[in-house]
């Protein structure tokens, strides 16, 4: 057995074993823990599969980005686990049926893949132009294999992505009653005698200067009261 397949084994290992550890730990955080391991199996395997460009997307977008805020969001949320796992063994026998079902599945494509395979695969690199000692990067060829044989379910992809974001934020949009919203076509046909408005006042006097004008003494100005009645 060469070195390569002993090295595929252990890393499937682990990644079984924690790929288990993250639907069974009962601590959200250690699951998270467990995923990011998970990960990094996966991307190993991709790296022994000379698959270097997915391996280390793998590690960069979803343990680089996706994983670490989704622990930061776990870690900061005050999470029951007694409420979460209450229910968790009564769908067990549910969840092993459908577990069941996708190893199935998963057995039957990887048959018909190598298994059953009679006729020899199509090598990318011969389509390209290139001999067997100068193939393309591994970069190269899946932009080249994605963007000729796969561009229709790429774009499809790409659609159903922009379709959910857009979903995303029509869902969060709550209308309230302080909310200020700009409507463009009020703007648009907005008057000039709209945006200004005169205003006519009288105009303001100079108060005068108390040093310059005589006191005032005595009941000069002063009112009188009538008390009659």
């Amino acid at each position: 057995m060469e070195f390569t397949t002993v090295l595929f084994y252990i890393f499937a290992l682990l990644l079984t074993v924690s790929a288990l550890k993250v639907i069974t730990s009962r601590n959200p955080v250690s699951s998270a823990l467990f995923l990011v391991l998970a990960f990094f199996n996966a991307a190993a395997i991709w790296m022994l599969l000379q698959a270097e460009f997915l391996g280390i997307l793998l590690v960069l977008v979803y343990v680089g980005a996706v994983m670490v805020l989704f622990l930061f969001v776990v870690m900061m949320l005050d999470i029951n686990i007694d409420v979460l796992r209450r229910d968790f063994k009564r769908f067990v026998p549910l969840a092993s049926i459908v577990g069941a079902i996708i190893v199935i599945e998963t057995a039957l494509i990887l048959w018909h893949g190598y298994g059953a395979t009679t006729t020899p695969l199509r090598d990318a690199s011969a389509g390209a132009g290139v001999s067997g000692a100068a193939l393309m990067p591994n970069t190269q060829l899946i932009g080249k294999v994605i963007y000729t044989d796969y561009i229709f379910a790429f774009e499809i992809a790409g659609l159903v992505l922009l379709v959910a974001i857009i979903a995303a934020i029509s869902l969060t949009i709550r209308d309230k009653k302080d909310k200020k919203t700009q409507t463009v076509s009020q703007q648009v046909k907005v008057r000039r005698e709209d945006r200004v408005r005169l205003v006519k006042m009288q105009a303001e006097r100079q108060a005068p200067d108390a040093s310059t004008e005589p006191a005032v003494t005595g009941n000069i100005g002063a009112g009188t009261v009538d008390n009659k009645g």
